[in-house]
């Protein structure tokens, strides 16, 4: 048994049983694939996939059984790696953040700042995406922290911890008639709305809103990323409804915002790693330069099942 063998069963899986998309992950040809899969089942005695001719379409019984083994032997190997080179180099290695578009562009150019004044022999990544994208990254071993307001507390290998509240805005060009008088859910019926794509930076919540008082709201475009909902309300063809961290009144000179906290209510911006990951230190250090109430402290208790590490001031 090597390990090339579970990392051709692992990416089998992942990659929907197509063969020569595990050749191209793993760099190596299809046949090799095969005869590695052959090989481990041959040893285990056992067959790990549902066979149609020369095509695997799914995993067996003793399959379903045997994977999160594999999954759990390939993190602890990988948890090996790491935890040899926080003790070789604890000043220099990579690490890799995945992030939607909104987190990306306002929340981390901070924290990213900080990090790299303290750690410049450390290669940052960044990835961005949609937040279902950023939890596969995580799953994957693809990213190490994972930055997004929804979809992270729905996987249960996910250690998902608060960061920061916030609210949405509603942005228009000055003399809107929206600026004056008491925003409501009842005037924005009024106008096409510009906003998130579902599933992004609270649209949820936008949504449950107007539901709830039994409107339905005129969105006229959606988008991934509150610039490109910016620009489109400066050419007028709409209102405008983001994050309220994504308008800077010093940069957005021909806007206007409005706080909407009152209508759509608070999110809460989470940070995720997975876990039985080996978190090496300069990745607790990025973290609470992130959300300092995420000390390392904090994080290890989390991660040990301590329920009690979460209930803290953001």
């Amino acid at each position: 048994m090597n390990f090339q063998q579970l990392r051709s069963v692992r990416e089998t899986v992942r990659c929907g049983f197509n063969l020569t998309e595990v050749a191209n992950v793993l760099h190596t040809s299809q046949p090799g694939v095969s005869r590695q899969i052959r090989e481990l089942e041959e040893e285990l005695g056992i067959e790990l996939f549902v066979r149609a001719g020369k095509r695997l379409t799914g995993l067996t019984d003793p399959g379903g059984h045997v994977l999160p083994i594999i999954e759990r032997m390939l993190l602890d190997s990988s948890n090996l790696r790491r935890a040899g080179e926080e003790f070789v180099s604890r000043q220099s290695g990579l690490l890799s953040i995945a992030a939607t578009h909104s987190q990306a562009r306002y929340a981390l150019p901070t924290a990213v700042q900080e990090f790299r004044t303290h750690f410049p022999n450390v290669t940052l990544h960044l990835h961005q995406g949609s937040p279902a994208q950023v939890a596969e990254m995580l799953l994957s071993g693809e990213a190490d922290v994972g930055i997004a307001t929804e979809a992270l507390t729905q996987y249960d290998e996910l250690l998902a911890l608060p960061c920061y509240r916030w609210t949405h805005s509603v942005i228009v060009p000055p003399g809107h008639p929206l600026l004056d008088g008491l925003l409501t859910l009842e005037k924005l019926t009024q106008y096409p709305l510009i906003t998130y794509d579902n599933g992004f930076t609270g649209r949820t919540r936008i949504n449950e809103a107007f539901a709830q008082r039994q409107l339905v709201p005129h969105i006229a475009i959606s988008a991934m990323d509150a610039d490109v909902i910016k620009t489109y309300v400066e050419l007028g063809m709409g209102v405008g409804i983001v994050a309220s961290v994504a308008y800077e009144a010093e940069r957005d000179l021909t806007l206007r915002a409005v706080d909407a906290g009152h209508l759509f209510g608070i999110n809460l911006t989470k940070l995720a790693v997975r876990r039985g990951t080996y978190l090496r230190g300069y990745v607790y250090a990025f973290i609470e330069s992130f959300a300092p109430t995420l000390n390392r402290i904090a994080v290890e208790q989390a991660l040990s099942g301590d329920t009690e590490a979460l209930h803290y001031e953001i």
